[in-house]
Formats: structure tokens, sequence, C-alpha cells
């Protein structure tokens, strides 16, 4: 759930909504344009805004909604069902689990996966973390850090080497020690496409060739204040990987929020976890209804 005590996360979206309809107590067309004016510059795609406002004019006509209350009540219905991907919001509570962790560099995905081992660890599960993204300089280095302060061992080898060999004695050594829950920390470099195609797919068949009975979650970790860069980015991923849940990482209170609706809607893909700010406990699972009504609170 969205915690109380957090500031809200979605403010500015929520602020120009609430703008629009206290400027206009009458609706009427002007109030629906500057509706949709309000979600696309929210980091709400022109696709979905229209898709969301498309749904609010025929629900205007056949429920006659008259009034703003109506309106505002009416979008974050919309919105929640556009968002709400039911249970695959939550991540797998089989175990063994293994975890695939994709994202660009600067998007807080090591952060996020010691984040995530926190809350594996708060759950009674033992957790071991592999540094499959040998490619960029110092992310070994940046895990086994992390691993450190959780206690959690660290699979590494050499920068440079194969980031599937290193999947490959993850594995290994959590069949042999029986624990609960494998992180890979894996690449993300969209400027070699095909190479990271590539890459995932012999992760993948190591992962089923080695550990066929582990339960499988492939997160991709978005930066939340980048807008539309973070769409084109979920779009690639996508495209190359067998992506089950999105991360979207520093959401406290500077983004717009609308990147959350744009990406549920155009992907089907549904958010898990939210980033809250820098803590090691600033990971919350994502709660459609809870998120809806941070919005339209």
């Amino acid at each position: 759930m969205f915690e109380p005590k957090k500031k809200n996360l979605f403010e500015k979206l929520q602020s120009k909504i609430e703008d629009v309809i206290l400027m206009r107590p009458e609706v009427d067309e002007e109030m629906m344009e500057d509706l949709e004016e309000a979600l696309i510059t929210s980091d709400i795609g022109m696709d979905t805004a229209e898709k969301i406002m498309e749904g609010l004019r025929e629900d205007i006509k056949k429920k006659r909604i008259s009034d703003g209350a109506g309106v505002k009540e009416r979008i974050k219905e919309i919105v929640q069902g556009l968002v709400d991907k039911g249970e695959a919001h939550q991540i797998s509570g089989e175990t063994p689990l293994i975890v695939l962790v994709i994202g660009v560099n600067g998007s807080g995905k090591t952060t996020s996966i010691a984040k995530m081992a926190k809350r594996f660890q708060r759950e009674n599960k033992t957790v071991l973390l592999a540094a499959a993204d040998t490619f960029r300089a110092a992310a070994g280095e940046q895990l086994e850090i992390w691993g450190d302060r959780l206690g959690v061992q660290v699979i590494r080898h050499s920068d440079g080497g194969d980031p599937s060999a290193v999947i490959y004695d993850g594995i290994k050594a959590a069949k042999a020690r029986g624990i609960d829950v494998l992180i890979c920390d894996t690449a993300g470099r969209l400027q070699t496409k095909k190479n990271l195609m590539t890459e995932l797919e012999k992760m993948y068949r190591i992962i089923e060739r080695e550990y066929p009975e582990a339960a499988k979650e492939t997160l991709l970790v978005l930066d939340g204040t980048t807008g539309k860069n973070a769409i084109s980015q979920a779009k690639e991923f996508h495209e190359v990987s067998k992506l089950t849940g999105i991360v979207l990482t520093k959401l406290d209170g500077t983004a717009k929020g609308g990147i959350v609706v744009t990406i549920a809607d155009q992907f089907d893909i549904p958010v898990k976890f939210i980033g809250t700010g820098e803590g090691i406990d600033d990971l919350i699972p994502f709660d459609p209804a809870a998120f809806a009504n941070e919005i339209f609170s």
C-alpha cells in the first residue's frame, strides 16, 4: 500500500487535474480539452490519454455526469482499470525463485536489487545475488557493497566476463545451499540490442536447463523521472526479453506519475514495485486501487 507518512508520490498529476476541475465548474468540451492536456503533460502518452478521455466522454453522456466531482471519480475508475493487472502485480511467492533484473545505467537497478533482497529477508527467505552485469564498470563491486551491508553473498566473475557463466554459477550455488531467492543483476545495453537479446536468450536457456523447477521473474527497472525516455526503454526491453514486471524508481514526489498509466496500458506489463526514496526500505509493492486513490484523493 501507499504509506500515509510518505509525501504524495503523484502530486503533480493530482494538482493538474484538480486545477482543471476547480477552474471549470461546468462539465463541457473546454473542460475535456483541459483534462486531456493535463494528462498528456503528466507523462501519460497521447494514445492512453485519448483512451481515458474517450471513456470519460462516453460515461458523461450515458450516466449524465454534470459536476466536477463526478468527472473526477470516473477518471479515477478508468485509470484504475488501465493499471490493474490483477494478481500479476504480486512477485512470485514460490521458492526457489530466480529474479532477472534488467535496466540501463542510472535507472536505479543495483539499488532496487538491494531493496528487493531486503524485502525477501523480511519474509524470512534466504537470498543470493549474482553479478551478471559484467560489462558495466564497477557493477559487481557495487553489488558486493550492498551484499556486505545485507549479509548476502554475491557470486561474481571478473569484469568483462561471460554474464551467463555468472548465472550458471549462481544457480549451482543457490541449489547447493538451498537458497530461496537468487537475484541476478543483468546488463541493459540498448545500444547493442541484438547482442542484448542473444545474451538474455542464453541466460534463459541456462536457467531452464539448470533449474527448471524454479519460479522465474524478469523485472525491468525504469527511472520514473525520465518520462518518455522510460517509455521508450520499456518498449525496447519488452521486445527482447520475457518481462514479467516493472520496478519504477525515484517516484519520491518529483515525478509526474503518468508513466505508470502509460506503461501499464501500452505494454500490458504489471508494475510490481515502486521506489519511493533512497533508503533500503523505500520500495513498496504496487497497489492499483491505492495508486488511483492517491492521484484522485
